[in-house]
């Protein structure tokens, strides 16, 4: 059960593996996605019908006529990556186990968008946790975990696709040994729960009044998605990349600008704009930038 392209690197290490054979799987329906409003199937659909598997795609799965199909297969266990629903204590208690690959160092970072806010936040590392399933959100006793160290060129685009292969890794060299009995699950410690829901889209709005670093973290923290933004005349303008700078004046201001570069001030430090999309455009260069749209800009205007 999975759904993104994290999930997918997942599904295609158990299909790869001669241990397992996967009965079928379970992905969130096909979505429209972009401009045009396209009809798109979800990357671990994509793999599935590749390899000839059986796939489920229901809205809601407790209560579904999919679920009561689920129960009947002859499969020993689920295993989840990033699937997006609730899994009804129904299912699980049909299986002789149940487990999820979640991209966070349990109990940290619970929910939804855990890379994210690992990038956010300015950690120093990222990790994933092979953890039992339960009816509660990433509750589950943990089984094992592995980390790595976070970059300072990572986006989240880049630690997905980290984590994706550590996450499957993981999983390959502990699954066996966990349904064997060899391995004792370790309950999380409750004191040390945080959580990291989905990114609300007032959070993908720049606040120049925090520090260039947290700016920074915050632009790489949502690159390629959901993007940050700030406000040039008016309009959004998504920030994509920007790097850490010496220089000082008002929160927003810009202390800087030549034919090439661009620098805001934050609340300690500047910025150096990188890659912007100004709206209704593609993503450029903030040199292409300031020798079309921004040809105007000029030191002492501020984004809003």
């Amino acid at each position: 059960m999975g759904t993104p392209a994290f999930a997918a690197t997942v599904l295609e290490g158990l299909l790869g593996d001669e241990r397992y054979q996967i009965q079928a799987v379970v992905t969130q329906p096909d979505r429209l996605v972009g401009r045009k409003r396209e009809l798109k199937m979800t990357p671990v659909k994509e793999l599935a019908l590749v390899n000839d598997l059986p796939v489920y795609q229901p809205e809601k799965l407790s209560g579904s006529p999919e679920l009561e199909e689920l129960m009947t297969l002859d499969a020993d266990g689920i295993v989840t990556a990033a699937f997006g629903q609730f899994l009804p204590t129904k299912l699980l208690d049909a299986f002789d186990f149940a487990v999820n690959v979640h991209a966070s160092l349990l109990p940290k970072y619970r929910g939804g968008a855990p890379i994210h806010y690992a990038l956010i936040n300015g950690d120093e590392r990222a990790g994933v946790t092979l953890m039992e399933m339960v009816k509660e959100m990433d509750a589950g006793d943990m089984i094992a975990q592995d980390s790595l160290a976070i970059e300072e060129s990572d986006t989240v685009g880049s630690l997905f696709e980290k984590l994706a292969i550590l996450g499957r890794d993981l999983l390959l060299t502990q699954l066996e040994p966990y349904v064997q009995g060899a391995l004792k699950p370790i309950p999380q410690d409750p004191a040390e729960v945080t959580f990291s829901p989905n990114i609300q889209p007032e959070e993908e709005r720049l606040d120049w009044n925090k520090t260039a670093v947290q700016v920074f973290n915050q632009v790489r923290g949502m690159n390629p998605w959901p993007v940050a933004h700030t406000h040039w005349q008016n309009q959004r303008l998504k920030v994509h990349a920007v790097k850490v700078v010496d220089g000082q004046g008002a929160a927003g201001e810009i202390v800087y600008r030549d034919k090439k570069a661009l620098h805001v001030a934050t609340g300690e430090g500047a910025i150096a704009l990188q890659v912007v999309q100004p709206f209704g455009k593609g993503k450029m260069s903030v040199q292409d930038f300031l020798n079309g749209l921004g040809r105007d800009v000029k030191v002492g205007d501020r984004f809003e």
